[in-house]
């Protein structure tokens, strides 16, 4: 299939094809003469696999470190992210360690925010 209907049927973009392929994370697709990519079904798989771990917050860098490893997700998509020490395990790790630290920075960021509005509304009422 083209690579309009690849990225149709994997509910994505040509773009984003285009990009996970840039990034190393789809191979690049055979051409045909005219030079159009040709996606088979365990393309469509694998970027479906990428968009569900894009979508659980990962990034396009996590994913590149382990793109050799993409196969496994797609094969046996269940569990498969933290389970199996030395699959995805260290990537997942990683990125909820950043997001704790960016939940931290966000309270710590509200808090501040909040007594600020707090000491400008007691100002007011003082007026």
């Amino acid at each position: 299939m083209r690579i309009g209907e690849a990225a149709a049927a994997a509910g994505t973009t040509p773009r984003a094809l285009r990009l996970y392929e840039a990034r190393g994370l789809l191979r690049p697709a055979p051409r045909t003469p005219s030079g159009q990519r040709e996606y088979g079904p365990a393309d469509v798989a694998r970027v479906r696999v990428i968009r569900n771990l894009l979508a659980l917050g990962l990034t396009l860098e996590d994913l590149r470190r382990r793109a050799h490893r993409l196969d496994v997700l797609v094969q046996d998509p269940v569990g498969s992210c933290g389970g199996r020490p030395g699959e995805f395990h260290g990537v997942v790790a990683d990125r909820l360690a950043t997001l704790d630290a960016e939940i931290a920075r966000l309270t710590h960021l509200r808090q501040s925010l909040a007594a600020a509005a707090g000491e400008q509304e007691s100002e007011r009422k003082s007026e």
